[in-house]
C-alpha cells in the first residue's frame, strides 16, 4: 500500500520518468499501436497478475487508479469536468491540491450550452475540454451530464441539458464526439434517474417502462450508440431497489446487453454499496468509496469472492478488458499529444457559448438593445453583477485564470458612459465589499433605487448563485424564489426607472410573479462562464443579436409543474414515484391546458422573422443508415432591420395514437443565420424514430402507421405552421 500510495501522490505527468519503452525489436504486441485494439487488450490481460488486474478497476487516490511499472500501464487521472477541467484535489481529501498550472478555461454551464440548440458549437465545447484535459494530463473527463430535469428545484439542474430527451440527445453526441477526437475520454453521468439532490444517495425511483425508455434514456443511449462513449457514470440514487451504480437492469440488461456499450461504468464517488452486486451487476471502476483503497468493494473483498469461487474470473476479465480497451482507445500507452490550455481559440469558444445561449425573454417597446451613444449614465444593480461563479457549485467548478463578470463586461463596453454599481440585495454569505451587518438589506435596496432615479437606464443582475439551496450539488432549493430582496429590489427599481433590464444568472426558472410585468426587459443569462460578462454585453448593447432558446419550461408558479402538481417531489418513506409519466416539462403543460410563463423552445431576438410555404416531401431514395422517411421543409425570411438567428422547431403530434402519448414531441431542429431581408429553405429531416413510442407488451419502439401532424414553430407554444402526414406501414425499430 505505502509503494502505490507513493504513485498516487505524483503529479499527472510525473510517471513517464518512470517508464521505458521496450526496445522495437521486442516491443510486446499491445505496445504496438498499428495493432487492432482488440488484440491489444487480449495480449495485455492475460500478462497481469490477479492482483494487477484489481489495481485496474479501483482508486488508488480520490480521482487516480494504480500505474503498474513493468507493464508501462501509468496512473490513470480522472477529472471533473461537466464545463471545463476542475482543479486538482487531494489526493485523499476533497482539498485543493494548491497547484498553480491547474487552472482552465470555464466554460458556460451545460443549461447553457442547451439553450444555444447549436450542435456545431457544442463539438467545439468538447474539443475545449478535451484539449485542456490533455495539457492537464487527465485521461477521463466525468461528463458531460444528461438528467433531465423532472423538477425546477432539483440543485444540479445548471449542468443539464434540459427537459427534452430529444434536444439532450442531439447535444450530448457532438459534445462527445468532441472531446473525444482528442484522445480524451468522456464519462457521461448519472445514468440514470437522477433528477433530485434530495436524497440522492438513497432515494429509490420508481418508473414506469414507457417514461423510462422515452424520457429518461434516450441521451445516454445516443451517448453509447451515436456518441460513441467511452465511459458511463453511474447515478447515486436506486432505480426499483437497486443501487444504480451496480443496477443489473440498468448496466447489464441495458447498457451492456440492448446498447452493446463496450466501454467502462465507473461508480459515482461513494456510490457503490456492495461487492456481490458490484462484481456481478455490470460495474467495472469504483471511485470514491469512504474507507481505505485496499477495503474498496472491488479490491480485497472482491478478491476474497475470488478466492472462495463463489464469483467467477470471467466477471473481473472482463472489467479489466474494458478499462484496457478505454486506454487504448484513448492512446494513452501510446503518447497522447499535448494539448493547449485556455488558449485564445478557447476563450473564443467560451464567449460565442455564452452569447448564443443568452435568451432574450421579454422585450417590451424594444427597451433592447440598449444605444450606447445617447447613454450618459448607466447603473448596474446587483451582487450578482460583480460575483464571479465558475469556482464554486460542487463537481462542476472550475479554477479559471480570469472570470469576466457583467459589470466588467458592460464597463468595458460603455468607455464614454458613467457606469456606476450598487449592490442591492445580499442573496448569502458572500459579498465583495459589503461586511456581514453592514449595510441592512434595506439600506442596500434603498442606495440602488437611488441610482436607477440618478441614470438613464438600469439593469438589475439578479438570480441565484451556488451556495445552499439554490443551485447546487447535494442538494435542491426549496422554491422557486428569488434570495435576498431581489423581488421588491427589482419592483422599487422599476417604479424609479421605467427604462429596468433585469438579467436573471441562474439555472433554471425563478419567481417572477411580482414583477414581470413591472420591468419591460428580461434576459436568462445562465451561469454564463468566464466570458461571460463580455458576452452579456455584447447582447445588450446589440453587438450580438440574442439566438437562445428555453432548453426548460418556466412555470409561472412552483405548482404548476407536473411533479409538484402531483405531489411526487421529493418522495415519502425513501421512495419517489414519477407518476406524472411522461408529461414531463412541456408535454405536462401541452396536456393539461396549462399556460406556462416562457415556454419550452421560447426566445425573442432584435429582428422578426416570417415562415411561409410549409411541405413535408418523402425521400424517393434512402439514405445510408437508417433512411428518413419525412423531411419537413419551410421557408424562413428575416423581415426585420437586423441579423439574426432564428431556431426552426419542429414538433410531431400524433392524431389517434393507440396507446397515450403527449400532445406533441420535439423531434427536430435547425438553426439558420439569416440577414436582413434573406430568405432560406430549412429542412429538418425525419426518421421513422421520430414518430415511435416504447410498447412495453412488444419491448420495443414501435411506430404506428396512423396520422400525425407536423408542426414548425418558434417554440413548443408558438407553431407557425403545420401540415398532415401518414404513416402508411408500422416498423419496430431495431435499437
Amino acid at each position: 500500500m505505502a509503494r502505490r500510495l507513493a504513485f498516487a501522490l505524483l503529479p499527472p505527468l510525473a510517471f513517464a520518468a518512470f517508464v521505458r519503452p521496450a526496445a522495437a525489436e521486442d516491443k510486446p504486441p499491445y505496445l504496438d499501436a498499428a495493432r487492432p485494439v482488440e488484440e491489444r487488450v487480449e495480449d495485455l490481460l492475460k500478462r497481469l497478475t490477479l492482483d494487477e488486474k484489481l489495481l485496474l478497476v479501483h482508486a488508488d487516490s480520490k480521482f487516480t487508479t494504480a500505474p503498474i511499472p513493468r507493464l508501462s500501464i501509468p496512473q490513470r487521472w480522472l477529472s471533473d469536468g461537466p464545463h471545463g477541467v476542475r482543479e486538482d484535489i487531494g489526493p485523499h481529501d476533497w482539498r485543493p491540491a494548491g497547484r498553480t498550472d491547474d487552472f482552465a478555461t470555464a466554460l458556460p454551464a451545460g443549461v447553457a450550452l442547451a439553450a444555444t440548440w447549436n450542435a456545431d458549437l457544442a463539438r467545439a465545447y468538447g474539443e475545449t475540454i478535451g484539449q485542456e484535459a490533455l495539457a492537464r494530463g487527465k485521461h477521463i473527463i466525468l461528463g458531460p451530464a444528461v438528467n433531465i430535469h423532472r423538477t425546477p428545484l432539483n440543485g444540479r439542474n445548471f449542468e443539464y441539458f434540459g427537459e427534452d430527451p430529444f434536444l439532450a440527445s442531439r447535444m450530448v453526441v457532438p459534445w462527445i464526439r468532441g472531446i473525444q477526437s482528442q484522445d480524451v475520454a468522456a464519462c457521461v453521468k448519472h445514468y440514470a434517474l437522477n433528477n433530485q439532490e434530495w436524497e440522492r444517495g438513497t432515494i429509490d425511483v420508481q418508473v414506469d417502462e414507457r417514461t423510462l425508455r422515452e424520457i429518461y434514456l434516450p441521451a445516454f443511449e445516443a451517448a453509447v450508440k451515436e456518441g460513441g462513449v467511452l465511459a458511463v457514470m453511474g447515478a447515486y440514487n436506486r432505480f426499483r431497489g437497486q443501487h444504480a451504480c451496480h443496477n443489473e437492469y440498468l448496466l447489464n440488461t441495458i447498457l451492456k446487453g440492448e446498447w452493446g456499450f463496450k466501454g467502462l461504468v465507473m461508480s459515482d464517488w461513494s456510490g457503490t454499496h456492495d461487492t456481490r452486486e458490484a462484481a456481478r451487476n455490470g460495474l467495472d471502476l469504483e471511485m470514491g468509496t469512504d474507507r481505505p483503497y485496499d477495503q474498496f468493494f472491488l479490491a480485497r473483498p472482491f478478491r476474497d469472492l475470488l478466492d472462495k469461487g463463489e464469483v467467477p474470473l470471467s466477471l473481473l476479465d472482463d472489467k479489466v478488458r474494458r478499462n484496457l480497451r478505454v486506454m487504448l482507445e484513448t492512446k494513452v500507452l501510446d503518447g497522447r499529444p499535448p494539448g493547449a490550455l485556455n488558449t485564445k481559440a478557447h476563450q473564443e469558444t467560451a464567449r460565442r457559448v455564452a452569447e448564443e445561449a443568452i435568451v432574450l425573454l421579454k422585450n417590451d417597446g424594444t427597451l433592447l438593445p440598449l444605444d450606447a451613444s445617447k447613454l450618459r449614465t448607466l447603473v448596474v444593480i446587483g451582487e450578482n453583477a460583480v460575483r464571479p461563479h465558475s469556482h464554486q457549485g460542487g463537481a462542476s467548478e472550475m479554477k479559471t485564470p480570469y472570470e469576466v463578470t457583467p459589470l466588467e463586461g458592460i464597463a468595458k463596453r460603455l468607455r464614454a458612459t458613467k457606469v456606476m454599481h450598487a449592490m442591492g440585495y445580499k442573496s448569502g454569505a458572500w459579498s465583495p465589499d459589503n461586511p456581514p451587518g453592514h449595510p441592512d438589506p434595506e439600506t442596500l435596496v434603498a442606495r440602488a433605487v437611488e441610482g436607477a432615479r440618478q441614470a438613464d437606464v438600469a439593469i438589475v443582475v439578479g438570480g441565484l448563485n451556488h451556495e445552499r439551496f439554490q443551485d447546487a450539488e447535494g442538494m435542491d432549493r426549496k422554491d422557486l424564489s428569488l434570495p435576498g430582496l431581489q423581488a421588491e429590489l427589482i419592483r422599487r427599481v422599476a417604479e424609479a426607472n421605467p427604462r429596468t433590464v433585469v438579467v436573471l444568472v441562474s439555472g433554471g426558472p425563478v419567481d417572477m410573479e411580482t414583477w414581470l410585468t413591472k420591468v419591460p426587459a428580461v434576459v436568462q443569462a445562465w451561469y454564463p462562464g468566464m466570458e461571460g460578462g463580455d458576452a452579456l454585453a455584447a447582447v445588450l448593447f446589440g453587438d450580438v443579436n440574442p439566438s437562445g432558446r428555453l432548453p426548460a419550461t418556466f412555470p409561472k408558479k412552483l405548482g404548476d409543474s407536473p411533479a409538484h402538481a402531483l405531489g411526487a417531489y421529493p418522495g415519502k418513506g425513501g421512495t419517489v414515484r414519477y407518476e406524472e409519466g411522461l408529461l414531463v416539462g412541456y408535454r405536462w403543460y401541452d396536456a393539461k391546458g396549462i399556460e406556462p410563463l416562457f415556454p419550452f423552445g421560447h426566445g425573442l431576438s432584435y429582428t422578426t422573422f416570417e415562415y411561409a410555404n410549409l411541405r413535408v416531401e418523402r425521400p424517393r431514395e434512402p439514405a445510408a443508415g437508417r433512411p428518413p422517411v419525412a423531411v419537413v421543409r419551410v421557408d424562413v425570411k428575416n423581415t426585420g432591420p437586423r441579423a439574426g438567428a432564428e431556431v426552426v422547431q419542429v414538433y410531431v403530434r400524433p392524431v389517434a395514437p393507440r396507446l397515450p402519448r403527449p400532445p406533441q414531441e420535439l423531434k427536430g431542429f435547425a438553426k439558420v443565420l439569416l440577414a436582413p431581408g434573406e430568405k432560406k429553405a430549412v429542412a429538418v429531416t425525419l426518421g421513422a424514430e421520430a414518430f415511435a413510442f416504447y410498447d412495453p407488451a412488444k419491448k420495443a419502439w414501435v411506430a404506428e402507421a396512423g396520422e400525425f401532424r407536423l408542426l414548425a414553430g418558434s417554440s413548443s407554444r408558438l407553431i407557425r405552421l403545420e401540415a398532415p402526414f401518414a404513416l402508411e406501414a408500422t416498423a419496430t425499430l431495431a435499437r
